[in-house]
């Protein structure tokens, strides 16, 4: 019965380590909230629209098109640069 019952003290321990892992790492995720959701969306979707717009302007051959690309690429990285100033602050 020695043994049987020195297992199970053994498991018990192993659980409970486990448990007390478990809510660490969960405690851990929820500390790195991020503190601008709106602005971090806001980097994705200028991130998006700056690729979309990269392709466009390698496809385009029409220089007026292309300038005007070239235009809204311009706009979308003083955007994403004060987006990422403010986030940083």
């Amino acid at each position: 019965m020695g043994d049987s019952g020195e297992g199970l003290v053994d498991a018990e321990a192993r659980i409970q380590e486990r448990m007390e892992e478990m809510a660490r790492e969960r405690a851990e995720r929820q500390r790195k909230t991020v503190r601008d959701p709106a602005r971090v969306h806001e980097l994705e979707s200028l991130r998006l629209a700056r690729t979309e717009l990269a392709r466009q302007f390698d496809a385009t051959t029409n220089e007026q098109r292309r300038a005007h690309i070239k235009q809204a690429l311009e706009e979308i990285d003083r955007r994403a640069a004060a987006a990422t100033a403010a986030l940083s602050q």
